[in-house]
Order: C-alpha cells, then sequence, then structure tokens
C-alpha cells in the first residue's frame, strides 16, 4: 500500500550520528536517507552492529549520552525531531511514534496486570478515564485475536506466553493510532508459527489503520513476505534502497548479493560426509522427561491440568556420521532431549551409546561425557568470561588426555585454525569477541574432546544469515573430519533440509515425525510437519519479494 501524492509520514535526510568514547569518535550512521508512506511498510535489513537499531532509537529520540548528531534531519509528517527538548519528545513518543521491541518481556512491567498497562497507555496518550481506558484495552486486545482478552487483561507478563505477550506490545502500539510505528525484530524470539500469526497480525492491522510502518530485521524470507520497500544498511550506511521485489530480484550491491546469497535453500544440499550403514552410535529408547506433577504452573503454562511432560517415550537412532536434525516449536521437548541426554536433567527410558544402555544420567560415566557433546545457543552462557580462549579449549585437552601436556598449547592453535579463527586468539577473552566467533569457539571446545556425537542446540538462532551460512558449513566439515554423528536441534526448516541426511519432528513432547531431508515435501508428512514448513518462507519468495 503506497501512495506518492502526499507528503512522506518519516522523512531522513543525509543523517549522521557519531559516539565519543575514549579511543575517539566513532561513526555509526553517515548520510543516512530513507522515507516511508502512509500505510506502507518500508524494512531496513542488514547484520547486527549494521546500525539498523540505532537508526530506530534516533528516530525514537533516544540516544545515549554520548552520541553526537553530525549532520541531517528527522522529520515526522514535515516536523524536525532534531533539537526537540524533552517535553516535546514526551508528546511524540508513545502517542505519534510507538516501537515494537523484539523481546516483548523486556517491554512489560513484571509487577503490572497486562491490562493495567494497556490501559495507562490509553490514559497518558488519549486522555481516556480508567474505565473508558480499560475497556478500550480490552477492544484493542480483541482485534489482535486473543480469544478471551479479559483474561489476559487480568494476568501478570509471567502467566502469558511469549506470543501473547507480543500481542499485547502490538495491541498498545496500534492502540493510540499512532503515524508510525517502528518494529524492531519483533518475531526474532518466537516460534516459527507465532512468529507467522503475529506477522499476519501485523499486516491485517496495519490495512485496518493505514499506519507507516519501519520494519527492522535482518530475516529476508520474512521481510520479502510484508515490506512494500527495502533499504540494506551496511556499516552505517545505506548501501541499497527500492522496492522489495526489485531489490530481492535484481540486488545491485555486492552487500545485498551476499545477504540473499546466504539465505538457506532447501533444494541447494551442502555436500554431506555419507552415514555408515554400522549399527547405531547413539539411540534414545522410549526417553521421558517429566516437570512437575500436574498444578497451577502445568495448567498456566499449557492450559491442561495433564501437561506433566517436556518429552514423552521420544526414540529414535542416529548412526556414525550423520546428522539428524530435530525440529518442533518452544516446548515441544527438542532442548529437554538435549539436556537429558548430556546428563544435564533425569530421564525416564534409556540412552544407548556405542553399544551400552544408560538408565539415568548418574550412570553416565567420564567416557560418556567425553564422546557426547553438546553447544548451546548462546556462547555466552557456556563459555567462562574470566579464562582465555586457550584456557577454555585447553581445559578438555587436559581433562581427556586427549595430547600430552607439552602438545596442549598447539593442538590450542590447530582447532582455533579449525574453525576459521587466528591461532592468537588464544590469548583473547569471550568479551573481545563477536558472536559468530563466540560460537565458533564453542564449537571447537566440544571437537576438542574428539566426540562421536556432537549435540547442537539452536547454535545458528542468535546469528546472522550471513554468519549462520558459516558455522553451518564449518559445523559439516568438522563432522566430516571427525566422523562424528550430530544431532542437530533447529526451529529454521530451510536450514535444516540442506544440512541433514533425516529430519525428527516434535510437538508437545512427542516425536510425530522422522524423514529422509529429501522427503520433505512428500504428501504423507504430518500435519503439523506440514504446518511448520508451510510458516517458513522460501528462497522463491525472496526472489519474488511482496507486491503491495
Amino acid at each position: 500500500m503506497e501512495s506518492s501524492n502526499q507528503r512522506p509520514v518519516l522523512e531522513v535526510t543525509d543523517y549522521s550520528l557519531a559516539y565519543d568514547t575514549p579511543d575517539g569518535r566513532r561513526d555509526a550512521l553517515k548520510s543516512v536517507s530513507l522515507s516511508i508512506q502512509r500505510g506502507e511498510t518500508h524494512a531496513l535489513v542488514g547484520e547486527s552492529g549494521s546500525g539498523k537499531s540505532t537508526l530506530a532509537w534516533s528516530i525514537m529520540r533516544h540516544l545515549a549520552p554520548n552520541a553526537v548528531e553530525l549532520s541531517g534531519a528527522i522529520l515526522l509528517s514535515g516536523e524536525d525531531m532534531v533539537g526537540s527538548t524533552t517535553a516535546e519528545i514526551e508528546r511524540v513518543r508513545g502517542r505519534r511514534i510507538a516501537m515494537v521491541f523484539q523481546d516483548p518481556s523486556a517491554s512489560l512491567n513484571p509487577t503490572m496486570r497486562l491490562g493495567d498497562q494497556l490501559a495507562e497507555v490509553l490514559m497518558r496518550h488519549r486522555g481516556l478515564g480508567r474505565a473508558a481506558a480499560l475497556r478500550e484495552g480490552e477492544a484493542a486486545l480483541a482485534r489482535t485475536g486473543i480469544a478471551d482478552p479479559a483474561a489476559l487483561m487480568r494476568r501478570y507478563p509471567h502467566e502469558a506466553s511469549g506470543g501473547e505477550k507480543q500481542r499485547v506490545v502490538i495491541a498498545t502500539a496500534f492502540a493510540c493510532n499512532p503515524e508510525l510505528i517502528i518494529f524492531d525484530e519483533p518475531t526474532t524470539a518466537l516460534d516459527i508459527l507465532i512468529a507467522k500469526q503475529i506477522l499476519e497480525l501485523f499486516v491485517k492491522l496495519r490495512e485496518e489503520t493505514g499506519v507507516a510502518a519501519l520494519y527492522i530485521s535482518h530475516d529476508l524470507g520474512l521481510v520479502a513476505r510484508i515490506a512494500d520497500r527495502v533499504s540494506v544498511i551496511h556499516r552505517g550506511s545505506i548501501v541499497e534502497s527500492g522496492r522489495a521485489a526489485e531489490v530481492f530480484r535484481t540486488p545491485r550491491h555486492a552487500y545485498t548479493r551476499d545477504l540473499i546469497a546466504a539465505v538457506p535453500r532447501p533444494d541447494a544440499r551442502i555436500a554431506l560426509p555419507v552415514p555408515t550403514t554400522d549399527a547405531a552410535v547413539f539411540a534414545a529408547e522410549g526417553v521421558g522427561v517429566r516437570y512437575g506433577e500436574p498444578g497451577w504452573l502445568t495448567r498456566l503454562l499449557d492450559r491442561s491440568a495433564t501437561a506433566r511432560y517436556g518429552a514423552e517415550a521420544v526414540s529414535f537412532t542416529i548412526r556414525p556420521g550423520e546428522l539428524l536434525g530435530l525440529v518442533g516449536e518452544s516446548g515441544s521437548g527438542k532442548s529437554t532431549i538435549a539436556k537429558a541426554a548430556t546428563g544435564l536433567v533425569e530421564f525416564e527410558g534409556r540412552f544407548a551409546f556405542n553399544g551400552r544402555r544408560f538408565d539415568g544420567r548418574h550412570a553416565f560415566g567420564p567416557s560418556y561425557r567425553r564422546h557426547v557433546q553438546i553447544v548451546f545457543q548462546h556462547p555466552d552462557g557456556s563459555l567462562n568470561p574470566r579464562q582465555t580462549i586457550g584456557g577454555i579449549l585447553s581445559r578438555p585437552l587436559k581433562l581427556y588426555g586427549i595430547v600430552p601436556r607439552q602438545a596442549v598449547g598447539r593442538r590450542v592453535g590447530e582447532l582455533l585454525e579449525m574453525v576459521r579463527l587466528p591461532a592468537d586468539y588464544a590469548s583473547r577473552y569471550p568479551h573481545q569477541l563477536s558472536g559468530g566467533e563466540k560460537q565458533r569457539v564453542a564449537i571447537a571446545r566440544a571437537f576438542a574432546a574428539e566426540p562421536k556425537l556432537v549435540i547442537c542446540d539452536e547454535i545458528t538462532a542468535a546469528l546472522d544469515v550471513s554468519v549462520q551460512a558459516t558455522v553451518a558449513r564449518l559445523l559439516v566439515d568438522l563432522q566430516r573430519d571427525f566422523g562424528a554423528a550430530c544431532l542437530f536441534i533447529t526451529h529454521d526448516l530451510n536450514l535444516i533440509r540442506q544440512l541433514a541426511h533425516r529430519i525428527a519432528v516434535m510437538q508437545r513432547g512427542h516425536l510425530v515425525d522422522i524423514f529422509d531431508a529429501a522427503e520433505a515435501d512428500a504428501p504423507d508428512r504430518h500435519p503439523y510437519t506440514r504446518a511448520l514448513l508451510d510458516a517458513v518462507p522460501t528462497p522463491a519468495e525472496i526472489a519474488k519479494g511482496h507486491s503491495a
């Protein structure tokens, strides 16, 4: 939806911003220009650190104390907001410009009921009395598709799911009838099916209200589904801008082409090592994990007094050298299986490894723990910030006697080079590395033990698309070199179809489907599998772009 005969709602013109640091002034945004018409969705895409969120905060007039605006203008319906007073900004923020963040929990006060928070915004920005604000808040929630808005209004944030909380935040943003809403990665923290519902909600509300939207994302597939126009930002500069269909179909800038090329393509499978036909190296045999007896917590989380299992009676096998993908929504039991298999939670049933069976985590001995390694989603949570990278990688080498002590330093250097990092990174600390570099260190640590099975739990979920592609290919290379099997847990169906020999699908604690990756589109797939596949934007959609 676009109109060219009226003034844009948002005009950013030749805007530059820098930060004063102890090491000197650092440019963050360089001569950025973009505009958004009423009823239009303008996507801003780029990798982490490119300047996307910095621009969003500049538009919201929420600048860091060391921020320095060097040039340009930011006009809201023709009014320049650069240089506005605090009082002027407060009258604009929330009323004329709203923002929806990536993590809804960070936007909601945990000590206030959701209805009170929604009503407070309406009372402040629309001048409603409390009773009227509560009625309007309930109506706003109803427009988001919430089945029982009155009940949700009475809950606290911790009593709502991620999707419900994001609907509350979106309802709040739209309730004040703003001219512009900024969406900063609003679906990144959500499951793919919930994310699809949130996107459909966004499109519906945008069409009903005619609001202008700046949609910030690194997910090109998502952008292709909803955006009218796209600007690509790289190192603080807009390197390409135009209609979504044109940018994705015929990208002009090399950086844009690299972003598009990095999107996982199910039809472009990575050359995988051929798994052996030997007996399974690893098997789950009727594994279940209980998370408490029926009670208020399980009723709250699952709306069911019978929900007791994180996983129930799950069985599968992994052959030597095989990569098995495990997919499903949050709460389906994927990570629960990973934790059970590595002894982090107690379980029922049995795991079999290398011909031996283990019927409880306390049966796992040093040999099992060496040969079954895990890499977590967030490397910051698993890398000791007080240890150097060399110290982190040397620990499994010493613990399991992988190499003689005098050879540990040399092996650390080899491990770093295997994950495409310089050997001198051994002297650095985790905080001195990027997210992708830290994840490579975590992978190197897992392979340092020379395992027979590596469990990867959403290891690419927090990474940019180009870094994700690099890490995924690195993992396949290491798996081939070490001959290890891999259980790869993810919600990215496009990625796992590139990487996996077979794919297993979990829903509500049960394994509902398992198949060769090449058979993902077969007509006999489970309905839940089909729903997951349909929720993922395809590379063909990206190439086509959104047609307004």
